[in-house]
């Protein structure tokens, strides 16, 4: 079978493939039992088969001036006339980027890349948690910048972050100033452990990047220590006046309580019309004399085993742990009836019972509403973790 004077390729292009399969395998086993013209075709295909990018022919080249006209890769503007209609002077060519600046600006970013996270994972470590300066703070190594592989040279060079954090491109001076802005200062964030992604998220977002930083008012500051002061003075009171009583303090978790008051004043401001507060044991006794403004003489006489309700509480046990109270607080003119719902002893029901009851309160709202064609309001839940 011959095929001289005639374009191979184009013959084999309309063979069948699994035709052309077949001899393909006799010729790899023996490349004298195909034909000249099969022999000629399979030997081109096997000394193509790097790609087009290692042959020396490459890149392509123009051979002559309309092709490159007619490239628009190759096409240079034309100058804009200035102004008195002379044309303005042509730009001067930018300077060819190498290889290895390439290589050297991808590293940077992904070395970038890898900062970030580590300071999401591990910032809070070196969180300055010690006012008083006791003892010295050392940074986890993992932290710096030489571990990164930055040196002092590369401190203030530009490095492409794509949106991370808000910036496109940042020194990686700037860059570490914000992480130690955001992830070191007195108050360490740590949530990079929260398995939904928009939960981690919606925290990235508000306490991440430049211009993140909460700053209080005067009033605001004064605010907040008044109501820390109460909350240890209670707790102190407490373990002098009931020596020896479990009472699950609330030790060391004080800022829990202008937290909360926060969360009222602001969901107060939002349209909140309810707030119902769930939780366990560990600060019940200081969010009803503290946030629920429950009167002291009633929380006393039950924490010495009266109730306020005798006739809802049949027989003993540490009933002060478990009972809830309702309140209504205003804060800048807005009301906000709250209601901290009495706990099981199972305490993993405790977040049962305060969603359920946010709900029930939703559907008879609703309804009520509907009825009278008034505007919907929000109830919402507040759940407090136990230890």
């Amino acid at each position: 079978m011959g095929y001289e004077g005639q374009d191979f390729s184009d013959i084999a292009a309309g063979v069948s493939p699994a035709f052309v399969e077949t001899l393909y395998v006799k010729y790899n086993a023996d490349p004298s039992s195909v034909d000249s013209g099969w022999r000629t075709f399979f030997e081109g295909l096997e000394t193509a088969q790097n790609p087009s990018w290692e042959s020396a022919r490459w890149p392509l080249t123009t051979t002559d001036d309309l092709t490159a006209a007619l490239d628009p890769t190759q096409m240079e503007p034309a100058p804009k006339p200035a102004k008195g209609g002379k044309p303005a002077p042509a730009a001067a060519p930018a300077p060819a980027v190498s290889q290895a600046d390439i290589i050297k600006a991808a590293g940077d970013a992904i070395r970038a890349q890898m900062l970030i996270r580590t300071y999401r994972v591990r910032g809070h470590l070196a969180a300055n948690l010690d006012p008083l300066g006791l003892s010295k703070r050392e940074m986890p190594e993992d932290l710096r910048t030489e571990y990164h592989g930055f040196t002092d040279a590369d401190i203030d060079r530009p490095v492409y972050l794509g949106g991370t954090m808000g910036m496109e491109w940042a020194t990686v001076r700037q860059l570490v100033d914000t992480l130690r802005k955001n992830y070191c200062g007195n108050v360490g964030l740590e949530y990079m452990h929260i398995v939904d992604v928009a939960e981690r998220r919606f925290l990235q977002e508000r306490m991440e990047g430049q211009d993140k930083a909460i700053e209080f008012t005067t009033d605001g500051k004064k605010a907040i220590l008044t109501k820390v002061i109460e909350a240890e003075q209670w707790e102190k009171f407490l373990g002098k006046k009931y020596v020896g009583t479990k009472r699950f303090g609330l030790d060391g978790g004080e800022s829990m309580i202008p937290a909360l008051e926060s969360v009222i004043k602001y969901g107060g401001q939002m349209g909140v019309r309810e707030l119902v507060i769930g939780m366990a044991h560990r600060g019940r006794l200081n969010v009803l004399a503290n946030v629920m403004a429950k009167p002291l003489r009633v929380i006393f006489h039950e924490f010495s085993g009266g109730s306020a309700n005798p006739e809802d509480v049949g027989g003993s046990g540490d009933v002060k742990y478990h009972l809830g109270t309702s309140t209504d607080r205003e804060f800048d003119g807005h009301k906000v009836p709250m209601s901290l719902v009495a706990n099981p002893s199972h305490l993993e029901a405790a977040d049962v019972v305060g969603v359920g009851r946010t709900a029930g309160e939703f559907v008879e709202d609703h309804a009520q509403r509907l009825r009278h064609h008034v505007r919907q309001h929000v109830e919402t839940t507040a759940m407090r973790h136990a230890d």
